[in-house]
Formats: C-alpha cells, sequence, structure tokens
C-alpha cells in the first residue's frame, strides 16, 4: 500500500459510497500485507463511543461489538490508551476473559490491535486477527507500519464525512428557513398581518399541537391549495 494524499483520498471518496468503502479497503489490504493475519477491523470512537467502522472478509461477525459491550478486549484498549495489544494464544491469555471466550468460539487464536493516531483525539485501532497461535508474531512491525500509513488516510477520510455532515447540516436548516419563509409569506397574504404577528401566530399553533414550526409550515404550503390554515382543525 502506497502513502495516500488528501486529494488522492477525495478522489476515492468521490468514486466510493463514501467512507465504508474507503475504510474496507483499507482492512482488506491489511490482510494481504501483514503476515499471519486471517481478518482485519477498523475501531474508531464517536460521539463518546467505540465504533467498528469496517471489518474485511472473513471477519467473525460479534468480535469487536463483544469488547464495546464489555468494556475490555484488546482494541478498546489499544484505541483508549493509545498502547499496542498483543495475544499470541488466547488459548493463555488471562486479561480479557469474556472477550477471550468468545474470540475462540469464533476461531481466533490471536489477536494485535495497534492504535491509530487519528486527528481531533478520536481513539483508534488498526485490529488484526489470525486463526493460528503465533501467526502474527512476525508481522508486528509491518503491522505497524501499516497502522501509521492507515491513520493518515482514516484521518483523511473522517475530515470529509464531518465536513459532509456539515454540509448536509446547513442544506436542512436551508431548507427548514424556506418553509418557514414560505409560511409566513401565506399568512401575511391571507390574514392581511406583518411577519413577525405571521410567525407569532405559526409558533403558538405548533406549541399548541406539539408539532415542530418546520412541520407545521410545511403542512400549512403543500395544503395551501386546500384552504389549510394552521389556526383551524
Amino acid at each position: 500500500m502506497t502513502s495516500e494524499t488528501p486529494d488522492t483520498l477525495d478522489h476515492a471518496m468521490a468514486r466510493s459510497s463514501g467512507l465504508d468503502t474507503l475504510l474496507r479497503d483499507l482492512t482488506d489490504r491489511a490482510v494481504e500485507e501483514v503476515r499471519g493475519t486471517s481478518a482485519c477491523s477498523i475501531t474508531v470512537r464517536r460521539a463518546d463511543r467505540l465504533l467498528t467502522l469496517a471489518g474485511s472478509d472473513g471477519l467473525p461477525s460479534g468480535l469487536d461489538q463483544r469488547q464495546y459491550e464489555n468494556g475490555s478486549g484488546p482494541c478498546v484498549e489499544a484505541a483508549e490508551t493509545g498502547r499496542e495489544q498483543y495475544s499470541p494464544d488466547l488459548t493463555v491469555e488471562s486479561r480479557w476473559p469474556e472477550y477471550t471466550r468468545y474470540a475462540l468460539s469464533a476461531g481466533v487464536r490471536s489477536v494485535l490491535a495497534v492504535p491509530l493516531n487519528v486527528t481531533n483525539g478520536r481513539g483508534a485501532a488498526l485490529n488484526l486477527y489470525a486463526e493460528q497461535p503465533g501467526a502474527l508474531e512476525r508481522g508486528r512491525e509491518r503491522a505497524r507500519v501499516f497502522a501509521a500509513r492507515a491513520a493518515d488516510a482514516v484521518s483523511t477520510a473522517l475530515h470529509l464525512e464531518d465536513r459532509a455532515h456539515t454540509a448536509a447540516d446547513v442544506r436542512t436548516a436551508l431548507l427548514s428557513r424556506s418553509v418557514i419563509d414560505q409560511a409566513i409569506g401565506i399568512l401575511m397574504a391571507r390574514e392581511r398581518i406583518d411577519a413577525e404577528r405571521a410567525l407569532e401566530r405559526l409558533r403558538r399553533v405548533s406549541q399548541d399541537r406539539n408539532i415542530k414550526l418546520r412541520d407545521l409550515c410545511g403542512q400549512l404550503v403543500s395544503r395551501t391549495a386546500e384552504g389549510f390554515s394552521p389556526g383551524r382543525t
């Protein structure tokens, strides 16, 4: 895997369906490049909780989720503490008993979780799983190098996602403002009142009916042709 620039990632995001596809590609590459790896996932903190943003083919369902639910496990500790977590053989592992039992039942024998230094102070980790004990030992240094490069890609992808969410919030706010303005205009024309009084009427009806002002205004605009008035049932 070669180091990718933000511009390259921006184009990749445009071509793909978004962050999920980009991160899924990273996990698949990790399986190919880090010796002994059977499956890989990426953990990132969002809104005060850890989530698995992507997982490679062959990742057993629930491997990461069990850790988040228990608040204990290699990827949780790597993301929370920023320190690498490694277990060469889960059959003799004692740090995470509940998680270890589940992982072994899923066919996992060795785990390596490498912290990712992503922007905005979010905890994150690259999680590598192997089906054989000791299988990841010779790939540990390679995993660290891969994680250092992947952290840049993950940071850029998260930035792009945050930017997209901000743009969506702005569009939603503009649309809400537009429909409210239209409703105010309708009331001004119908009732021959000024904009301030029209807005006050809409707010009062919104409170009385326990309905969001935006939704009430949307109803008024869409039903104008039917003679709808917000003061009537």
